[in-house]
């Protein structure tokens, strides 16, 4: 295996984004196309009929050969015969070789073999095969073909057939409701170990797991999906191993701790995720049309889902300052709060701002749209205390509903032409700075011009 320098490490963690998705070449005197891990720790038992099946199983099944995969068995400080056995069966069989670590942690062990290999398909599985082989081409087709980042193994899917007992079965569906719930994720199974992941994808996303345990999974997964990265999910059929070491109540115990810890790290914006941005080929989202503003659709439905939750809490927060002050005050102290969370919100939601840089100027120049929206809501009071005091309640938020969609459409206007415009159309990729790279990441896409159809800025 080809092990890379610590400054090419570096190099690509700090790069820009990722290039667009392409098939792996067939044929070729290179590296093996796949490279399917197996981390084991005191594993004697099941090492040797776990290897030789999965060996028999590619070299019939993969249809690049027996030159196109190579598994390796990586051992972390294992204290019983699994390094002898897996020295054995890398000398006896040819694309088996083996890697040992001296210290524990499955996701220790998967980091350094893929961070040192040189396959652009990189897999794992468990030792004791308790996923059928039949879905390991599924699994990683779509990452040879270009069509996808990684690719995880399902048993929750609703075609998959999973035999195991009610104890497991309720933990892995409780934790992933915790995941739905916590991290908002959307792929069906983190702890099902039986994934796959292209190898320009984990040199930039390996750095960012911190992990070495059973948590490394749901990490990689989370930030991976987090920054727009493809996930593909495969229905398996699986079947409980009875005798596995794994502790249950430990291991959910550190599984809570990671997800409290990802969760405040995304809440506030630490994670370099723009390191992880890339055109996904011909991707609509990077094209320009003459006369179409660029992200002009997407910003609409974010500013209108901004805009309602965010009427609702002004409401909700004018009905309860109206019971001890009067209604101008009431107005003004709902629309003041409720302007900072808006524009929080559209920063991050509607506009794709992340991180603290400008954080304050945008909150500053929201409080001036804020002023305006003031403005109009309260002139719109003003006239109705004008035309006949003592209007109901009901009269009076009708009248600032009114009012507020007329503030709506100027807010939408001043946020997107002077809080959060779009650098990339009014500055050369030249004169940018750094910083202005950092806050809008997607203005590293991919050009096309007459002359050179592919280039990548």
């Amino acid at each position: 295996m080809r092990s890379d320098s610590p400054e090419t490490a570096t190099a690509a963690a700090r790069g820009g984004a990722l290039p667009a998705r392409a098939p792996v070449p067939v044929g070729g005197d290179g590296p093996p196309v796949l490279d399917v891990v197996i981390p084991v720790y005191n594993e004697e038992k099941d090492l040797e009929a776990c290897v030789r099946r999965l060996h028999a199983h590619l070299a019939e099944t993969f249809p690049y050969g027996s030159g196109g995969f190579r598994i390796t068995v990586a051992d972390n400080a294992s204290t019983d015969r699994t390094p002898g056995i897996a020295e054995a069966l890398a000398r006896e069989l040819d694309a088996v070789t083996s890697f040992r670590l001296d210290r524990k942690g499955r996701g220790r062990a998967l980091r350094t073999v893929w961070s040192q290999s040189d396959a652009p398909v990189l897999a794992y599985m468990d030792v004791d095969l308790s996923t059928d082989l039949n879905a390991l081409l599924p699994l990683v087709a779509p990452l040879i073909s270009g069509h996808s980042d990684l690719a995880i193994g399902s048993r929750l899917a609703r075609t998959s057939r999973v035999v195991r007992g009610p104890r497991r079965e309720f933990i892995s569906r409780a934790y992933n409701l915790i995941l739905r719930g916590s991290l908002h994720a959307r792929f069906s199974d983190a702890q099902c170990g039986f994934k796959a992941i292209r190898r320009d994808v984990a040199q930039r996303l390996l750095p960012m797991v911190e992990d070495t345990g059973w948590f490394f999974d749901t990490e990689l997964l989370v930030l991976a999906e987090r920054a727009g990265l493809r996930i593909h999910e495969v229905p398996v059929d699986w079947v409980d191993d009875p005798e596995s070491t794994v502790h249950v109540v430990r291991t959910a115990t550190d599984d809570l701790k990671g997800v409290w810890r990802v969760g405040r790290a995304l809440a506030v914006g630490a994670l370099p995720l723009d390191r992880l941005a890339r055109p996904f080929g011909d991707d609509p989202r990077d094209r320009r049309i003459e006369g179409v503003p660029r992200g002009l659709a997407r910003q609409l439905v974010g500013f209108c889902v901004v805009g309602v939750l965010s009427t609702l809490f002004y409401l909700a927060l004018y009905s309860l300052f109206r019971t001890g002050l009067g209604p101008q005050l009431a107005n003004a102290g709902a629309l003041l709060v409720s302007a900072v969370a808006n524009t929080a919100a559209n920063r991050r939601l509607t506009f794709g701002v992340r991180g603290r840089e400008r954080a304050v100027r945008h909150q500053a120049q929201g409080l001036v749209v804020f002023a305006i929206g003031l403005a109009l809501t309260s002139g719109s009071l003003a006239a109705l205390d004008a035309a006949g005091g003592g209007a109901s309640h009901a009269t009076e938020l009708t009248v600032l509903i009114a009012a507020n969609l007329a503030a709506t459409i100027l807010r939408f206007l001043l946020l997107r032409a002077w809080v959060f415009p779009d650098r990339r159309q009014a500055t050369p990729a030249s004169h940018r700075s750094d910083a202005e790279e950092r806050e809008h990441p997607r203005a590293l896409v991919r050009t096309t011009t007459p002359d050179n159809p592919g280039t990548h800025r």
